[in-house]
């Protein structure tokens, strides 16, 4: 049997991050519809990653970060819950970010956001202290900007500089009286409010349950299972 699709999220004190990541997971199961899919959080919600791998004892499931850039997280936690339960460090999927993949659910955001394919963007992720974080929401930002077709600043929502407001702002002082914003979260919570209080015209909403993102989250656990030299499923 191919194995369990474990996504790993973040987790939230606002009920709405959890449904919008179950809503998401759905569509993963409407397109791989014999492939077992799993949930668990990191903080703040329920069921938590340790509850779900002791549930799944045995089944060696491949856990696939619904996270969109490196840091501690994947650095620290997740190998050491992977540890935990008996696991090869192999049976962690990269994260989902940087990706041509994220690019086209960004662009989508934009749009029924109602920003021309004019403006100039600014894409607002959720910060870190860790550069290699940062780095992946700058490399997303040159991704958006090739599927757009023109630039794209990133900025910060926390722990960095450029905040958005001040990227915004910046823009706006160079000339450019309307700006977009390209919130690169995946749910609704506290940082999407953040993003959403910034001076732009357009913003678009979180990623959420997009279609794109589902069909990453897949390939992603294909990546890792086929580097495992786990089977696929029938």
């Amino acid at each position: 049997m191919a194995p369990v699709l474990l996504a790993v999220a973040h987790g939230s004190r606002d009920p709405a991050a959890a449904t919008a990541t179950r809503a998401l997971l759905r569509l993963v199961r409407a397109l791989r519809p014999e492939l077992t899919v799993r949930c668990g959080f990191l903080d703040l919600a329920r069921p938590s990653l340790a509850e779900v791998l002791a549930r799944l004892s045995g089944a060696r499931p491949v856990l696939v970060p619904l996270l969109l850039g490196a840091g501690y997280h994947i650095r620290v936690d997740l190998p050491a819950a992977l540890a935990t339960a008996g696991l090869p460090l192999t049976h962690l999927a990269p994260v989902l970010g940087p990706h041509p993949l994220l690019a086209e659910a960004l662009a989508d955001r934009l749009t029924e956001a109602g920003a021309p394919a004019g403006a100039p963007v600014v894409l607002a992720g959720a910060g870190s202290s860790d550069p290699t974080a940062l780095a992946d929401t700058a490399r997303m930002a040159d991704v958006l900007a090739t599927r757009l077709g023109r630039p794209v600043t990133p900025a910060h929502l926390s722990a960095a500089t450029p905040t958005p407001h001040r990227a915004v702002a910046d823009l706006r002082a160079a000339g450019h009286p309307a700006v977009a914003l390209a919130t690169y979260l995946l749910s609704p919570g506290f940082f999407a409010r953040r993003a959403a209080t910034a001076p732009a015209r357009w913003t678009g909403g979180p990623l959420a349950a997009h279609p794109a993102v589902a069909r990453l989250i897949l390939h992603r656990y294909d990546q890792a299972r086929a580097a495992a030299g786990l089977p696929a499923a029938a």
